[in-house]
C-alpha cells in the first residue's frame, strides 16, 4: 500500500501544523478506513444531539428551537447545558461556512442574553428546577461542529472574548465518527 500524502493546515505561518487525522482497520491485514463528510447537515446533527453528553460533556436541551433574531425567524440547531450549568449552543455545518461564527456571535448570544427566561424554563422542563436555578449567565459557550473552517474562522475565535469552540467533525468508514476539538490557542485551518 503506498502511504497517503498528508494534508498540511495552517492558520498563518507562525501556527503549529495538524495532519488530517487516519484510521486504519487491522482485520485481516492493514487497509486505511477512508474519512468523508455527512451527506446532509442533519446526519452530523442527529448523532451528535442523540449522544452529546458522551460526544460533547453538555446535557442535550432542544433541537431546531425557533427564536427571533433581530425581527427574522431563526433556528438554534442545538441547545444544551454544560457541567458547570453554563448555557450551549451548538451550531453545525455539513463542511465550511465563511459565516457561521457571525451567525452564532450576533443572533443566537444575543437572542439568549435577550431571553434568558425562555432558557431557564426550557432547563427546568428537561432538567428539573434546581438545574434552571444553577444557570450561569456569564459566559454561554458556543460550539461549532463542522466540516471544516477557515483561517479567518480561526483568527475570529481565537480574538474573541466569548467561549467558542471549533470542532472538526468526520465519518470514518460506515461505522465509525470522530470529533476534534481544536485547541484555542493554536488554531490550524485550511484557507
Amino acid at each position: 500500500m503506498k502511504p497517503r500524502k498528508c494534508t498540511w493546515l495552517r492558520a498563518s505561518p507562525d501556527a503549529p501544523t495538524t495532519v488530517q487525522p487516519q484510521l486504519f482497520s487491522t482485520a485481516g491485514g492493514v487497509a486505511e478506513v477512508m474519512q468523508r463528510l455527512a451527506a446532509v447537515e442533519a446526519d452530523v446533527q442527529d448523532l451528535v444531539e442523540a449522544h452529546m453528553e458522551t460526544m460533547l460533556g453538555d446535557r442535550f436541551l432542544a433541537s431546531e428551537y425557533a427564536i427571533d433574531c433581530g425581527g427574522e425567524g431563526g433556528r438554534i440547531h442545538s441547545l444544551g447545558r454544560d457541567e458547570n450549568g453554563t448555557p450551549v449552543i451548538v451550531e453545525y455545518k455539513r463542511g465550511t461556512d465563511a459565516g457561521v461564527i457571525n451567525q452564532g456571535l450576533c443572533c443566537y448570544t444575543a437572542w439568549l442574553t435577550n431571553h434568558k427566561y425562555a432558557f431557564r424554563n426550557l432547563a427546568r422542563d428537561r432538567l428539573g428546577g434546581t438545574a434552571a436555578s444553577q444557570i450561569l449567565w456569564s459566559a454561554p459557550r458556543l460550539i461549532y461542529v463542522v466540516g471544516d473552517f477557515t483561517r479567518y474562522d480561526a483568527h475570529a475565535v481565537h480574538e474573541h472574548r466569548r467561549s467558542i469552540d471549533l470542532v472538526r467533525y468526520r465519518y470514518f468508514g460506515s461505522g465509525h465518527f470522530g470529533l476534534e476539538t481544536c485547541p484555542r490557542s493554536r488554531y490550524s485551518a485550511k484557507e
